[in-house]
């Protein structure tokens, strides 16, 4: 089974070697066809405390890493 990556912004990296990522999708309403954002924010595992707020990163879906961690960041887009 493949593993799913999305794509989101850093908004914190308070916490060592974790990152907490906003990520954003759009869907159609069912009913009224209005385009919605809704957003959810993923805690993700950052190794080398490389990602800073505002990077735009992809992340990885991985084996429970803590409690709440099962992400982990696959590259940082904005350094590229």
């Amino acid at each position: 089974m493949p593993k799913r990556i999305l794509q989101g912004t850093v908004v914190s990296d308070k916490n060592d070697k974790t990152v907490v990522v906003s990520v954003e999708r759009r869907f159609a309403h069912p009913l009224y066809q209005k385009t919605v954002r809704r957003s959810k924010r993923y805690q993700a595992h950052d190794e080398a405390n490389a990602c800073k707020v505002g990077d735009t990163v992809f992340i990885e879906e991985t084996r429970p890493i803590s409690k709440n961690k099962r992400w982990i960041v696959v590259t940082d887009s904005a350094s590229n």
